[in-house]
C-alpha cells in the first residue's frame, strides 16, 4: 500500500491539499520532491500529526512487529584519513592501543556472541589505510578475510561498514556478506567547508557516499543507510538526504533499511560544547522519513542514544531498534550502553508491539526472493530464521540474558 493512499485520511483537509492530496496522492504515487519540501517551514502539519501519520504508514507496511538485530560489534581497525567534529572512534597510528584486531581476537569475539546467541558480527572500521605487515595489501583486503574467517568459522553473518567502497572492493566482501552498511549522514554542501564538522573528512562528501550506495545498488547487495542529524544540517537538507535514497531505492530496491541517528556531543572534540539533538528533531526527522520513504523501507532509531525517551519513536513510525549486544558496547558511542534485553522488550510491548530478533539481512532479501544473496549466503541465512525470517527462537533465545 503507497503513504499516498492513507494520506487524506489521515491530515484534514488543509493539509491534505497542501500536500496535494486531490490529484498526486489519489494517483497513488506518493509525494513528488516538490512536495516533500512542504514538510520543511510554515506549511508542515504539528509533528504530532506527522507522527500520528508516519505511524499508519508504518502498520500498513510493517504491522506491529518491531526487530532488533542480535549482534556483537567488532571493530577491527580505529585508524582513519577523516577527522570529523564530532567523532571518539578514530585513533591515531601513535596513539591507537593497537593498529587492528587479529583473527584470533576477531575469532574470540564473535564465539562469544555466539554462545550468546548472537547472529550478527558488525565490522567497524575508520576509512582505509596501508596495512604493512600480515600479507594484505589494504585494510578492505584485511576485512575481507575477517568476513570469510567469521562466515565460515562461526554462526554469525557478518555485516561490513568500512567506508566508501569501490565496485571491486564491493564485490569482494560481497560472497561473504549477506548486507551492508554506509551512513550518508547528510547531503549538505555546508558540513564540509570550512568550520564545518566534515571540513577534514573527504569521505564525507555527499557525491562519494551516494556513489558506493548507487554501487551496492548495481551489484544487489542488500544496504543500510542512514542521517546523522543535530551536526549543522537545517530540516531542508535532510528532506535532501532523505530523496536521494528514496531516489536510489526506486532505482535499484536494495536499500534494506534507513538509520535516523541523532548527535550526542563528546568530550574532546570540536563539537564538544554544541548541543545535542533534540527529541523534537529526532521526531520530525523519523516522521518524515517514514511519510517519504513509504510503508515498506525499515526504519531505526537506536535505543541506547535516547535511553530515556526511546519508545517515544515507536510513535513516529520506527520498525526496528538497529543491533543491540549482549556482549559488546557501541564502540562509536562508547558513553551509550545498550538497553537490556528484557527491557527493550517490555517497553516494545507496552507500546503494543511485538519484539523480534532478525539477522543482519532483513528477511524480505532472502525468503522467497533468490535474486539478492548468493546461495551459500542465502543458504546459511534461512537455516537461521524460521518460517517468517527471523531469528529462530525468537525472544526465548535471550531468556534470562540481559
Amino acid at each position: 500500500t503507497s503513504q499516498a493512499s492513507v494520506l487524506p485520511d489521515a491530515l484534514d483537509g488543509a493539509y491534505a491539499a497542501t500536500l496535494g492530496a486531490s490529484e498526486s496522492l489519489a494517483a497513488n504515487r506518493g509525494l513528488s520532491d516538490e512536495e516533500a519540501y512542504l514538510f520543511d517551514g510554515g506549511t508542515c502539519p504539528p509533528v504530532e500529526e506527522l507522527c500520528a501519520l508516519a505511524s499508519q504508514i508504518r502498520d500498513k507496511g510493517k504491522g506491529k512487529i518491531v526487530t532488533f538485530s542480535p549482534k556483537v560489534f567488532i571493530p577491527l581497525t580505529h585508524l582513519c584519513r577523516d577527522f570529523c567534529g564530532y567523532c571518539t572512534f578514530r585513533h591515531s597510528p601513535d596513539t591507537a592501543p593497537s593498529l587492528y584486531m587479529t583473527p584470533e581476537e576477531v575469532l574470540a569475539v564473535a564465539k562469544a556472541g555466539e554462545r550468546l546467541g548472537c547472529t550478527e558480527a558488525l565490522f567497524t572500521l575508520g576509512e582505509r589505510q596501508w596495512l604493512s605487515d600480515r600479507g594484505y595489501a589494504t585494510t578492505l583486503e584485511y576485512l575481507t578475510e575477517m568476513c570469510r574467517l567469521v562466515m565460515g568459522d562461526t554462526g554469525l553473518m557478518p555485516h561490513a561498514n568500512p567506508g566508501t567502497m569501490s565496485r571491486r572492493e564491493l564485490a569482494a566482501l560481497q560472497p561473504y556478506n549477506p548486507s551492508m552498511g554506509l551512513m550518508l549522514e547528510s547531503t549538505s554542501p555546508r558540513l564540509y567547508q570550512e568550520g564545518g564538522p566534515h571540513e577534514f573528512a573527504p569521505s564525507k562528501r555527499p557525491r562519494v557516499r551516494l556513489r558506493t550506495m548507487e554501487l551496492a545498488g548495481e551489484l544487489g547487495i542488500p544496504f543500510t543507510t542512514g542521517l546523522l542529524i543535530g551536526i549543522g544540517e537545517t530540516r531542508r537538507e535532510r528532506i535532501d538526504a532523505f530523496l536521494e535514497i528514496r531516489a536510489l531505492h526506486r532505482t535499484y530496491g536494495h536499500i534494506q533499511e534507513v538509520i535516523v541517528q541523532n548527535f550526542r556531543a563528546k568530550p574532546a572534540t570540536p563539537m564538544e560544547e554544541a548541543d545535542d539533538a533534540s527529541a523534537d528533531e529526532l521526531l520530525w526527522t523519523v516522521a518524515v522519513g517514514r511519510i517519504l520513504l513509504g510503508p515498506d523501507v525499515n526504519l531505526q532509531v537506536p535505543p541506547n542514544l535516547s535511553a530515556s525517551d526511546y519508545p517515544a519513536y515507536l510513535d513516529a513510525g520506527i520498525n526496528d531498534w538497529g543491533g543491540v549486544s549482549p556482549l559488546t558496547i557501541d564502540f562509536v558511542n562508547p558513553e551509550a550502553p545498550w538497553p537490556a534485553l528484557p527491557d527493550l522488550q517490555r517497553n516494545t510491548r507496552d507500546k503494543g508491539f511485538e519484539l523480534k530478533p532478525r539477522l543482519p539481512v532483513y528477511p524480505e532479501y532472502f525468503m522467497g526472493a533468490m535474486q539478492w544473496l548468493p546461495e551459500p549466503l542465502r543458504a546459511k541465512a534461512t537455516s537461521l530464521a524460521d518460517e517468517d525470517g527471523y531469528v529462530k527462537g525468537g525472544m526465548e533465545r535471550y531468556a534470562g540474558r540481559n
